[in-house]
Order: structure tokens, then sequence, then C-alpha cells
């Protein structure tokens, strides 16, 4: 049997026909018209659940189908599925379904209608079903389009699914799908949302190293690809904001797993997350420059600036090195040779838990040594006391869910704090010290107001206050040990 692995593409609306015409497919598709209606409770309990329900509809069959979502990040490649016939719209909830109260009080939340078109694609080596799904999720008077292919492997090794999506991308600009037609329907219910933040980490107590990598890496991707949608829609400081928080994360979760990874692909992958993190932070930069200037000549010239960054960001994005970049990841990250290397076997099969008290260890170690004496420090030297902080709040909020008993639920909260409040005092440093090279290299040094940008006052508090922050989570008691 092959491993069980699906992957989704989204697709521009506007190629859709190009690609159901593609030389790349097998001869004509099978073809289906499909409405489905999605159930919750009116307070939303099944979504609180990770659960989605729905009835499809195709010609005179139901289906009824409950998914349960993959908070630890493998479902960017498959998820947990049940399915039975029904007699018509109403859900039915029996020993065959997971969900036993499934038809208890729900009602219809919103409606898919999508053309499903499939093909079977295969050779000697594999057999990978194709579909494609053009619609729109409908909530009431709100829709969001559906344009999106998702390719499932039948039968053969892996690879052949990841290399036949290579070959789509050669031709169209498509792009890693993360977003279920659940999730979108769910996000016409509410306020449109500005940004995403980090999903909600619960490894699971029994997993590896290996799997708690891969779990947490899933996630982070999944952040930036939320993030890089609303980027591409408009200039939005939010979604950016968290788009690099997502990038920081996943390079941060390189380099704490780096001795299970043990692979040569990882050096390429962090220099290419950390361009197009660069990338992100001259736009973020200037939103922090354009939001303390006063009305003026400045304020407008940082404003221009502003736009050419958010420009620049869009071309990245949009660029075939960035698409490629997250579909080569997130092979690399399913199937890659790091899976398989002896010299790492005994490490990757090391309980999470294990691996995760020495990483925290060596983290706080190291923020430790860094951050002693934080007033004397250059301003590079600080930079460096911040990206240690930062990789282990990022590591603790990683392996946080593995030590959430009693004494030590406190004892995480209470470091987690101290290390936030650490962080938002060094950042604020941060800006300061970078504020004259982003003015040096626009050529606005000698600009009126200019100055008042470097709020020369406000560093010796802040160093102040990073000193009182510093020495707050060297004395918090460890969450781990």
């Amino acid at each position: 049997m092959p491993q069980e692995i699906e992957l989704k593409l989204v697709l521009p609306a506007t190629t859709a026909e190009t690609f159901a015409s593609s030389g790349l497919l097998p001869g004509k598709p099978t073809q289906q018209d499909l409405e489905a209606s999605y159930f919750d409770t009116p307070d939303q309990s099944l979504l609180a659940a990770g659960i989605s329900l729905r009835i499809r509809r195709s010609g005179s069959e139901r289906i009824q189908t409950i998914k349960r979502a993959d908070t630890s990040g493998t479902g960017l490649f498959s998820r947990s599925e049940w399915e039975m016939s029904v007699q018509d719209d109403t859900p039915v909830s029996d020993h065959r379904m997971p969900l036993r109260d499934a038809s208890r009080a729900v009602i219809p939340a919103f409606e898919v209608k999508v053309e499903r078109l499939t093909w079977l694609v295969e050779d000697d080596a594999a057999s990978i079903e194709l579909v494609l799904d053009r619609g729109a999720v409908i909530a009431g008077e709100r829709q969001s389009p559906v344009c999106e292919i998702e390719l499932e492997l039948k039968r053969g090794e892996p690879t052949a699914i990841f290399a036949l999506a290579r070959s789509i991308a050669e031709v169209h600009p498509v792009r890693l799908g993360v977003m279920s037609k659940a999730e979108r329907g769910y996000a016409l219910l509410g306020p449109a949302r500005k940004a995403f933040k980090a999903d909600p980490i619960r490894l699971d107590p029994a997993a590896s190293s290996a799997e708690a990598f891969q779990a947490l890496a899933g996630l982070c991707v999944r952040q930036y690809r939320l993030n890089e949608i609303r980027l591409l829609e408009a200039s939005a400081p939010e979604a950016l904001h968290q788009a690099r928080v997502s990038l920081r994360r996943l390079r941060s979760a390189l380099a704490i797993f780096k001795p299970v990874l043990a692979d040569e692909q990882v050096p390429h992958f962090q220099a290419e997350f950390r361009w197009l993190t660069a990338i992100l932070g001259e736009a973020r930069d200037l939103d922090v420059l354009v939001e303390r200037a006063a009305p003026g000549d400045l304020k407008v010239q940082l404003q221009a600036a502003r736009e050419q960054a958010y420009a620049n960001i869009k071309t990245a994005i949009d660029s075939s090195r960035v698409r490629g970049l997250l579909l080569d990841f997130a092979q690399w990250l399913a199937i890659g040779d790091w899976l398989n290397a002896e010299a790492t076997q005994t490490l990757r099969a090391t309980p999470a838990k294990a691996f995760a008290k020495g990483s925290l260890h060596s983290l706080r170690k190291r923020v430790k040594k860094r951050g002693a004496a934080l007033d004397t420090l250059s301003d590079e030297q600080r930079h460096e006391v911040r990206k240690a902080a930062k990789r282990l709040r990022y590591g603790a909020e990683f392996f946080g869910t593995l030590f959430s008993s009693g004494k030590r639920a406190r004892r995480y909260r209470k470091f987690t704090g101290s290390l936030e409040h650490l962080q938002d005092q060094l950042g604020a440093l941060n800006d300061l010290a970078a504020a004259p090279h982003v003015l040096e290299r626009l050529g606005l040094t000698d600009q009126a107001g200019a100055d008042g940008l470097l709020a020369h006052g406000k560093r010796s508090k802040l160093l102040h206050a990073s000193q009182q922050a510093y020495a707050d989570l060297v004395d918090r008691k460890s969450f781990w040990s």
C-alpha cells in the first residue's frame, strides 16, 4: 500500500480553464456538480472541537462526512475523515461515526457549491487522482471563491505526487493550499480577519522528536501561507507582522531541531527563509517609522518608501522562487532524506519531551550568558541577545503542552510572561537602533524631523527596563525540569 498522502494546491480562477485543457492531464475528466451543507451548533461547538460535519449532494446521493482537524500540523498532507451514506439532508449519528452526538442541536452553517473535474494520472510507477474544484463557499450574502487542486496518491511512492505538483507549477502559478472549505465557510460567518496568529500547538505526549518537528514546521508553514494570502490582497501591516513571526518560528524550529535533521538541505532552506524574512523586514521597519513620524515632508517620503517596500513584498511572494520554495519544503518535510538518515535514527526516535528538556536548557543557558550586563553591550550584541530570547520563547511555545500539568503549567505562564516582557524591551531598543540605518539608506538623515525618530531620550529608559526584565527571567524557575 502507498503511504497515505494528499496535497492541496490553490490556483488563480483566471487560469482554471487553461489548466483544465492542459496537456499535463490525460483525456477527458469525469465531471460532477457537488453541493454540500455544513452544520454546527448555534455556539459553534464543533468548530471549537476541531471538527467539521457536512452532507454532500451529488444527484440523488447523499454522503455525510466528518473531518477532524489536525492541530499537529501534518494536515498539510492528510487529515482524519469518516464517511457514510444518508437518506436526506439531516445529519445522522451512530456507531459508524466518531462523533456520536453529531446530529444533536446542529443547524446549517454554510454551503459549498463546486464543479468537480477528476482525472486519474498514472504510469507504471504511480497512480494519482487529481481533482479540480471550481465554485464558491456561501454563507448568507457572503461568498468566497474556490479554485483548488487536490492530489491523492493511489499507488506508488510519495515522490510521485510532488513530481506531478512540480510539473503543474512549472506551467501554472499554483501555491501550497492550507485552508479547507470548512475553514473558508467559518471565516465568512464572522468579521474579516486582518491577520492570522499561530495556531494552538498540542503535541502528542507520545510523539518522537521527528514527529514533533514535522508538526511544528507544518503549523509554521500554514501560518505563513494564511498571512501571505492577506499580503497579496493588500498592504496589511498586521499580516506582515504575523508572516514575519511565522518565518522566524520556522527558522527557529530548523535551528532547534538541527541535531535531528542533519540534512544538507537545511542550510538551503534557512538561507531562503532568511532572504524572505529580510524582504518583509524592510517594510516592517518603515511601518514603525511612519507611525512615529510627525505630519510633514519626512512622513510623506517614508510613506512612499513603505509603498515601494510593500510592492517589493508582493513581487517576491508572487514569484516562482517563493511558490517553489514552499512546495520544496513541504516535500522535504513529508518525505525528505532526513527521515531515513542512519546517523540520526536514534535521535529522531527520541521522545519529544526528552528532546525538549535538553533543547530548552541549552536555549536558556544561551540567553543567560549573552544577556549579562545588557547596558554595556553594543547594539549588535543586544540584537544577538534578542534573537536568543526569541528562540527560547518559540521553543517554550513549541514544547509547552508537553509540560502542562499543575505546577509546571503555572511555571510556564510565569516564565513565558517574563520572556515576552524581555522581548518587548529588546525589540523597542532594536527599533531605535534600526532607525538611523533606515534613514541613511533612504537618504533622509538630514530631513527635518529625522532626529526626532531617533528618540535618544528613550534609550536609557529602555535599557533599564531590559535589565529588569532580564533579571526577572533569570530568577524564574524552568517549567521543564
